[in-house]
């Protein structure tokens, strides 16, 4: 009988996925979109700006270039390595985190949260969140048995996280702060903790997310924006009446790339944070959709590394792909609801798709690492089957 006849019927469709070809798929579909839509949505904001239609997709396809040389130094890279670099990588997030609050940081529309380096600046938060998920899912690794079982053991990761989320809302960027939190603790839960164990965690979260939005008036703006977005349509809810208005443009099939009226500087940060809704505007709610269901790949692809990897024995391969899935889904969910009004306005990109070659570099590393853990995996169940034809053939020579 074979290894997929003898598992459950619930189980058969698992092992049939072959989720390699599906992640790159997904992932270079999704990059191809975003050099099509950032095109079509920064050429007329660049002419006026600065004299150049194509100054923002010449960069992105630069960018593009180096996430992709990235992503193939990151399939060359042991993940024995990010293991054993743990400290490393945390002493990177936590360095990178403290810089951009020195001169160093460049401040833009009120937030620190680059650094430059000549021709593009470095968003940190970007780096920090690849850097920390590497250190805590090292952290779950060695210390399995005290984060199961002891309060102590499941409280220093978190503070950790908590002195990453100061520094982060210190710059401000709260929506950062989500998503590490939110990853790292769905990796935590993954690896086997208990849910009751969260319960004090998450009611902690609620009461500090709800200070930092009572301590701050212009987050209380985009509570307010967000709640009846048409109530002030011309001040905090401007962005998000901009956003639908794009989506009620786009129907159903759209109105045709380049046809897009929003981006005629209409809706701000059209071709970063609310490239989704030009998206939707432009391909209307079939392509909304499609891109929906390549970002569904992507992330369902990643979790069945992790599982597999879990499976065959590889426990820091399996909680480092859980974290990174779960970052990649989370922010673009994120983005995804906050330009159809699902969530308050948060500075999230579209993770492989807007612009910026901060956040499109740690995609496709990110992308390189998962990419790397299944064929680490798939190596391991080569080496295993060859030793158990070697051992059949053994027995039959002496029989």
């Amino acid at each position: 009988m074979s290894l997929e006849a003898s598992l459950p019927i619930q189980d058969r469709w698992f092992a049939r996925v072959e989720p390699l070809p599906m992640l790159m798929i997904s992932a270079i579909a999704l990059m191809v979109i975003g050099i099509v839509m950032i095109s079509s949505a920064s050429m007329d904001m660049a002419a006026e700006t600065v004299g150049n239609s194509y100054h923002y997709v010449i960069r992105q396809l630069l960018f593009a270039v180096m996430g992709c040389g990235l992503a193939l130094v990151a399939v060359n890279v042991p993940v024995s390595w990010w293991e054993r670099s743990g400290w490393l990588l945390l002493s990177i997030g936590l360095v990178v985190l403290v810089l951009v609050l020195t001169p160093l940081g460049r401040t833009v529309n009120g937030s620190t949260r680059w650094i430059p380096f000549g021709l593009f600046n470095v968003q940190v938060s970007e780096v920090a969140k690849l850097c920390l998920i590497a250190y805590l899912a090292g952290y779950v690794v060695r210390r399995r048995e005290e984060l199961l079982n002891t309060w102590p053991g499941f409280l220093k990761p978190l503070l950790i996280l908590g002195v990453a989320s100061f520094l982060l809302v210190t710059e401000p960027d709260f929506g950062a702060t989500v998503v590490l939190v939110s990853a790292s603790a769905g990796m935590i839960f993954l690896s086997g903790v208990r849910l009751s164990r969260f319960v004090p965690l998450i009611i902690t979260l609620i009461v500090l997310g709800a200070l930092l939005v009572l301590t701050q008036p212009y987050r209380i703006k985009r509570v307010v924006s967000y709640l009846d977005p048409w109530k002030d349509q011309f001040d905090s809810g401007y962005q998000l009446t901009q956003s639908l208005i794009a989506f009620g443009r786009g129907e159903w099939f759209g109105v045709g790339l380049g046809n897009s009226i929003q981006k005629l500087f209409y809706l701000p940060e059209a071709h970063t944070d609310f490239i989704f809704a030009i998206v939707a505007e432009e391909f209307g709610l079939i392509g909304s959709l499609i891109v929906l269901g390549l970002f569904t790949v992507l992330v369902t692809s990643g979790l069945v590394i992790a599982r597999r990897a879990e499976k065959a024995g590889m426990p820091f391969g399996a909680c480092f792909s859980y974290g990174l899935s779960l970052l990649i889904g989370l922010q673009a969910g994120i983005n995804m609801a906050v330009s159809t009004g699902l969530l308050p306005t948060k500075g999230l990109t579209l993770p492989l798709v807007s612009y910026g070659g901060s956040s499109l570099m740690v995609s496709c590393i990110c992308i390189g690492v998962l990419a790397r853990v299944e064929m680490e995996r798939l190596d391991r169940v080569r080496l295993d089957r060859e030793k158990t034809g070697s051992s059949k053939r053994g027995g039959a020579r002496y029989e």
